[in-house]
Formats: C-alpha cells, sequence, structure tokens
C-alpha cells in the first residue's frame, strides 16, 4: 500500500481500462462519470473518504466497464495492487463482508441518483450534492469550478453559476474563484433533495458508522 497525492482532473480508470490498481481516498473526492456520445458528461456517484475506486476488482471483473473516474477534488489516497485486494478479499471474511456491504450502499447511492436526477430541481440537487462532498471530505470549503460542476450535475455552467448565486443569495454558501464555502449546513439542507438524508441513513445503518455531518 502506497499514500499518494491525487490531482484536480486526474483521471484514475477509463472505461474498458483494466483495473490494476485501487484507490482509498482519504482527503480527496472522486467522480464516477459516464459520457454519451454527444458529449454530454454526467455523474452517476462519488467516491471519498468512506469508498473506493476499483470495485470491480473484487466483483469477478477487470474493467471498468462504462464509467470513468476522475478527481474532483485534490487530495491524499491510500493506492494498492488490485490482486493483493483480491486475494485479501478471498481469503479475509471480515474484509468481504465490509466490502460486500459498503457495494450494496454504494449500489443505493446511484440508484438514488438516477431518482434524484431525474425528478429534482438543479437548486435542491446542487444542495445535495454539495452537502455530500463536504461530509467525505470533513471540510465545508470545496475547491471546484462552476465548469466542472456542470459536468457533474449534467446542466449547463450558466445554470451552475445561476443556482450558486441563488443559494449564496440565500446566505448558504459563499462562491468565490473554483471554491465554494457553506456557511450555513441548516439552510443547506432544507435546501435539499430528500435523497440526502436517504443516502446517509443507508450508508450509516449498512456500514455501522455514523457519516459526520456538521
Amino acid at each position: 500500500m502506497e499514500e499518494v497525492d491525487l490531482s484536480s482532473g486526474e483521471v484514475l480508470n477509463r472505461p474498458g481500462e483494466t483495473i490494476e490498481k485501487v484507490y482509498f481516498p482519504l482527503t480527496c473526492l472522486i467522480s464516477v462519470t459516464i459520457t454519451m456520445m454527444d458529449g454530454t458528461t454526467v455523474e452517476a456517484g462519488v467516491v471519498g473518504s468512506r469508498e473506493m475506486v476499483g470495485i470491480n476488482a473484487f466483483m469477478g471483473g477487470s474493467e471498468t466497464t462504462q464509467t470513468e473516474y476522475i478527481v474532483q477534488v485534490p487530495g491524499k489516497a491510500v493506492k494498492m495492487k488490485a490482486h493483493l485486494l483480491l486475494d485479501k478479499f478471498d481469503t479475509n471474511k471480515s474484509l468481504r463482508d465490509v466490502m460486500l456491504k459498503y457495494t450494496q450502499a454504494y449500489i443505493a447511492q446511484i440508484s438514488q441518483n438516477v431518482a434524484c436526477n431525474r425528478t429534482h430541481i438543479i437548486e435542491k440537487r446542487m444542495a445535495r450534492w454539495l452537502l455530500e462532498s463536504s461530509d467525505r471530505l470533513y471540510s465545508d470549503e470545496l475547491i471546484l469550478s462552476h465548469e466542472f460542476l456542470s459536468h457533474m450535475l449534467g446542466v449547463r455552467r450558466s445554470g451552475v453559476t445561476e443556482t450558486a448565486h441563488l443559494l449564496e443569495n440565500k446566505g448558504f454558501i459563499k462562491c468565490s474563484r473554483k471554491k465554494i464555502q457553506i456557511v450555513d449546513r441548516q439552510g443547506l439542507k432544507e435546501a435539499s433533495c430528500e435523497c440526502y438524508e436517504v443516502i446517509k441513513k443507508e450508508y450509516d445503518r449498512l456500514l455501522k458508522f455514523k457519516l459526520k455531518s456538521r
């Protein structure tokens, strides 16, 4: 195992690539994205300090299928060879149980994302996305651009800028160049959709620890 620094925009796995390494984020955030034929990129899920990159390594597959893993917020992660994790997964029941429960929680996250993206307005989705990212980073300061947010939310950059200003005018966040500061978490929670609490409770239930929420 090796601790590494990951840079914003760095691609860890591309569709069809063989998974040779897995990553366990410590202080960084990775988006799981899907790019359509017209070039539209949408976030399918997010990987932070309670998740891993390279889940297929212990699920009988060696490729990332149609998804791409891209570093959203820079920081540190632990990297290890995929075959070593697979060996431990096959021989260590405690590790296997945890990994399978994590997989169930991760599937729940992706499933909720589908419903959220289909039914909720951008203001609620952005509020939820900021809260989830903050929880995983244990920080109310998020280093990212509106352009990057537009890719993650699957909307135009102008829509992200307008929504960010709306949340800022309500006193929930403070925006600056490539940085968003959460200043009123309770207000942001009230502005968010139900999906934030649904996913948080499912992770808490399956993984038996409380996700830090300030």
